[in-house]
């Protein structure tokens, strides 16, 4: 297998396989915040993001969502399709929480009557900056028809989501998802981890995510472990 690194990201890495549709995904034991201002190593997290994420995403789909990945190949790799990514992190949240309290001055934690979506332009040197549709459509970025799509697809995979997370006492607060286009359809790519969403004890309202890593509120490893025997607990 060839192993020419093509990208590498904050909490992943991407090498070219021998098969020009494949690419292999390697998780990393990187945690960042600030975007990616602030970076520290956590051994075991590459491992628990990518068991949380297979379980998540097989998850999705049983139940009809369409994702690149092919199979693990190890405990912390991955083969996945080769997509044309979409520049877009489409965010959704179901609680009020970071970025949302500060800029509107809201009640952590307060439940939103409706899921709110959100398009940010996926772009570390601007600092991935809030997008609206009218932008993503004039920029050439996606169509109209993508964007509606995209939508449908982050509000049915809240659903799915969130019975499989309260199903362990873990409530969803919000996430973020990211697409690519393959033989001109739309599918979910990425991971889904505590890396890219939060997800709160329904008793004691503790997080249970990077946000431990972001406030300095505890030890990274051992809450992602917490989450991993959740969802793998009978």
């Amino acid at each position: 297998m060839d192993n020419q690194l093509i990208y590498s990201g904050k909490a992943k890495d991407l090498f070219k396989t021998d098969n020009e549709d494949e690419l292999l995904v390697v998780y990393k034991d990187q945690a960042t915040a600030l975007n990616g201002k602030r970076k520290e190593m956590f051994p075991g997290k590459g491992i628990l993001n990518c068991q949380i994420s297979t379980l998540v995403f097989d998850y999705l789909i049983e139940n009809g969502i369409e994702t690149h990945v092919i199979k693990n190949i190890s405990d912390h790799e991955q083969l996945i399709k080769k997509t044309e990514v979409i520049p877009l992190e489409v965010v959704l949240r179901n609680r009020v929480s970071g970025s949302l309290a500060k800029k509107f001055d809201l009640i952590e934690g307060e439940m939103l009557e409706t899921p709110i979506i959100e398009f940010y332009f996926k772009s570390d040197k601007l600092d991935d900056p809030f997008i609206n549709d009218s932008q993503v459509i004039s920029l050439g970025i996606a169509t109209q028809s993508e964007i509606d799509y995209v939508k449908e697809q982050a509000l049915e995979v809240n659903h799915l989501l969130i019975k499989f997370f309260g199903d362990k006492k873990l409530d969803l607060i919000d996430f973020k998802l990211e697409f690519g286009r393959l033989n001109g359809k739309v599918i979910l790519v990425d991971e889904f981890s505590p890396d890219n969403c939060r997800l709160w004890d329904q008793s004691s309202h503790t997080s249970l995510d990077k946000d431990i890593f972001r406030q300095k509120k505890g030890d990274l490893v051992e809450t992602y472990q917490k989450v991993l025997d959740r969802l793998t607990a009978k």
